[in-house]
């Protein structure tokens, strides 16, 4: 789930740059743009065709570690989980089994993996060495992740918890509803009880082989139109209302969302006025909110520049 910003922005840099449009922030898009935007929605829309796992397989539409409720961070705590820092005090089943998938069409039984799988894939690794904290890991416990010593056995003073990983005191199988191309579904996860946050860190369950990728459509021939830029995820997904994160300059103003509703799809994108002076390239990701006239459902929703299907953002 961790971490592929860069690799997201590096295609949008160059759409950024410092050209004056004629918008006025005042009064949002120009009517050029607005044709522009409905332009490109119109080629991004024609060019999706997914294939058949779309609408009868798993393809999910968000990262595979997913909070269970709020977790009340920390500035400390947040480092470690968006880092994935992770020490287990509990063996954790090696065992694999199966479990079925529940969409709003329908069932799907899918294999798992197991506890201690699961466990890997969550735990990027350890924070580098702090005072009173040591530089070696435990021993490993057999058939599970490393275990290293307890909170008791070491020093933790709030200037140390700043590099310390979370402690996962217990896991569990359970369900959490994940968005995907069947609309949000109650997919198996392993739930790992961490002893600093208040909810426990899910890890989807669903073994890889099982997972379809999300397709790419063709993006359209042309370059985006001077004034527009495309979308980089979704931030939340609330019935019809959506939070969307742009791709804008740090100098750009009258930051607008763009949406294009249809019956099977919604492309989103927003509108820019460009800075006139010298201005550094460096991508911002801009949260706009955008309101349907229907629940989103099962529709995906594509950005306006590459015509891929939106995620929703690790959390």
């Amino acid at each position: 789930m961790r971490r592929p910003v860069l690799l997201l922005v590096l295609p949008l840099l160059s759409m950024v740059g410092c050209a004056a449009t004629g918008a006025d922030p005042a009064v949002g898009p120009t009517a050029s743009t607005n044709r522009a935007f409905d332009e490109r929605a119109t080629a991004v829309a024609a060019a999706w065709r997914p294939g058949p796992a779309w609408h009868d397989g798993y393809v999910p539409l968000q990262g595979p570690t997913v909070l269970t409720g709020d977790p009340r961070f920390t500035p400390h705590t947040e480092t470690a989980f968006r880092a994935g820092w992770y020490r287990a005090q509990v063996a954790i089943p090696p065992t694999r089994v199966g479990a079925e998938i529940r969409f709003p069409d329908g069932r799907l039984t899918l294999p798992l993996v197991s506890a201690a799988e699961a466990y890997r894939q969550l735990d990027q690794g350890d924070p580098l060495p702090c005072p009173g904290r040591p530089k070696r890991p435990g021993r490993p416990t057999p058939g599970g992740p490393t275990v290293e010593p307890g909170p008791n056995g070491w020093a933790t003073s709030p200037t140390e918890t700043a590099c310390l990983p979370l402690t996962v005191t217990g896991v569990t199988l359970g369900a959490v509803p994940v968005r995907t191309s069947r609309g949000e579904a109650q997919v198996p996860a392993w739930l790992f009880t961490v002893e600093e946050l208040a909810a426990p860190v899910a890890q989807l369950a669903v073994a890889p082989t099982a997972v379809t990728p999300v397709p790419s459509a063709p993006p359209p021939t042309q370059p985006l139109p001077d004034g527009l830029v495309g979308a980089q995820d979704l931030a939340a997904v609330d019935g019809a209302r959506l939070t969307v994160r742009l791709g804008v300059n740090a100098c750009d103003t009258g930051i607008t969302p763009l949406v294009s509703e249809r019956p099977d799809v919604v492309i989103v994108g927003g509108a820019v006025t460009r800075s006139t002076g010298v201005c550094t390239a460096v991508l911002k990701l801009e949260p706009v909110t955008v309101t349907l006239a229907a629940p989103l459902g099962a529709r995906p929703v594509l950005d306006v520049f590459s015509g891929t299907p939106l995620s929703i953002a690790p959390r």
